[in-house]
């Protein structure tokens, strides 16, 4: 397997000897790992060439793993398994909170690491089914981001949404998109869809201004066309 093709890990933590071991442990495994160990380098690096995954210590100089992870989330959801020497609850959830797949205390085994990452990277692959230059269909979360923003859908909401996406410039009689969103065949009309779409086309709004892909068809229902700019 040659360099380009292997999957990308980046190991941000300030001990040498700790991110040293970290790296051989994870190319022994396969993958192609790299150290940084000043939370802002780590940042600049990410940005420049954003890896599949990302082993994060909590204490870093420059910029701390917290905030490290937060700006990661603000454009990406990669797998991100973050180390602390920190062993109390408040640091745990708090590292969680700001979007932390997976932690592990120090003192920690190389081959635990390893272990998380490839638990997350294959959770990713399971997820992160379908994907396109402006939206984002994670199946198992019921969630869709559009332009890297996840919408707070509801679970109806998403369904009808990922039907639309999957047939751009298919016409769904509103009928059929109530069979959808409905699975339990309650009697419910069908110009209840109208009140749907109304929200859902608001919540993309919210992140995407003048947002207009979803069109009503007259006296039909709705199809989707993908924006033209991507």
């Amino acid at each position: 397997m040659t360099e380009a093709t292997r999957t990308a890990v980046m190991v941000v933590e300030d001990d040498p000897k700790i991110a040293r071991l970290l790296v051989d442990y994870l190319e022994s495994e396969g993958f192609a790992a790299t150290a940084i160990g000043d939370g802002l380098q780590a940042l600049r690096a990410f940005e420049a060439d954003p890896p599949a995954a990302m082993v994060l210590d909590l204490m870093l100089p420059g910029l701390d793993g917290l905030a490290v992870c937060r700006s990661v989330r603000e454009t990406s959801d990669l797998p991100i398994v973050m180390l602390t020497a920190r062993v109390d609850e408040i640091d745990r959830l708090i590292g969680l909170e700001v979007g932390a797949d997976d932690y592990v205390c120090k003192p920690f085994s190389p081959r635990e690491v390893v272990a998380r990452v490839k638990a997350q990277l294959r959770r990713a692959e399971g997820r992160l089914v379908r994907q396109a230059p402006v939206w984002q269909v994670d199946e198992a979360g019921l969630r869709i981001a559009w332009r890297g923003h996840w919408l707070p859908l509801t679970p109806l909401e998403f369904r009808m949404f990922r039907l639309l996406l999957e047939r751009p410039g298919r016409v769904f009689p509103r009928a059929t998109l109530l069979d959808a969103v409905h699975d339990d065949l309650r009697d419910v009309s069908d110009r209840a869809i109208d009140s749907h779409v109304k929200n859902l086309r608001r919540k993309v709004e919210g992140v995407d201004p003048g947002f207009d892909s979803i069109v009503s068809v007259y006296g039909v229902g709705y199809r989707f066309d993908p924006p033209e700019r991507a």
